[in-house]
């Protein structure tokens, strides 16, 4: 995810607030699926369950992040409340690792501006906590932001691309700064998962 400045995230986040709260409601709920945002390169289409981490209806993974706070959080809100096509589930003794979840401390590049970062391989993908702005006493130190990348980046394990923003909320927008206190999928995110997986 990019880190936008000050000045663009302000002004984007005026768009959320702009309208009273009952219409910026009743926006959201009307929402369609939304689109995908195509903004960098390699950014997919559309969602797609063969760009995701699911194998076989679940996704087990494996822990050697330091944030498990935030990444038990997206497990519970990604399988709860109807969203519960896809299991995901730790790894164990019977079962292949699907994804893991790992810490980096990076500033070099496009890392100096991400949170987070979900990578596809051919074995098991990685998401990637990044210290750099996750770390305590660091830009986006606290539990909240943690709790929203690990969101925004199990999303992606899911099969959901970058979503642009037209006056609905979705926690797989590529600006971290507007996803600023969204902790869990949004209606928007789960409408586009009933779509993607039922």
């Amino acid at each position: 995810m990019r880190i936008a400045t000050a000045l663009a995230a302000a002004s984007s986040l005026a768009v959320f607030y702009a309208a009273p709260p009952h219409q910026a409601a009743a926006a959201v709920a009307a929402a369609a699926p939304a689109k995908c945002h195509r903004g960098e390169t390699g950014e997919p289409a559309a969602d797609s369950r063969g760009r995701s981490s699911v194998d076989a209806g679940e996704v087990r993974w494996e822990d050697e992040s330091k944030y498990d706070d935030a990444l038990a959080h997206a497990h519970r809100v990604w399988t709860s409340g109807g969203l519960d096509k896809v299991k995901v589930r730790p790894d164990d003794a019977s079962s292949i690792a699907d994804l893991q979840w790992r810490d980096v401390n990076r500033s070099d590049g496009k890392w100096a501006e991400r949170g987070g970062q979900w990578a596809p391989h051919t074995g098991a993908d990685n998401i990637y906590f990044n210290d750099h702005l996750l770390g305590d006493r660091k830009a986006y130190g606290t539990k909240q932001w943690r709790r929203s990348v690990a969101v925004h980046e199990l999303g992606h394990a899911l099969g959901h691309c970058h979503k642009t923003i037209n006056w609905y909320l979705t926690v797989l927008d590529p600006d971290i700064d507007n996803i600023d206190g969204i902790t869990e999928p949004t209606g928007t995110d789960r409408k586009n998962y009933h779509a993607l997986w039922g």
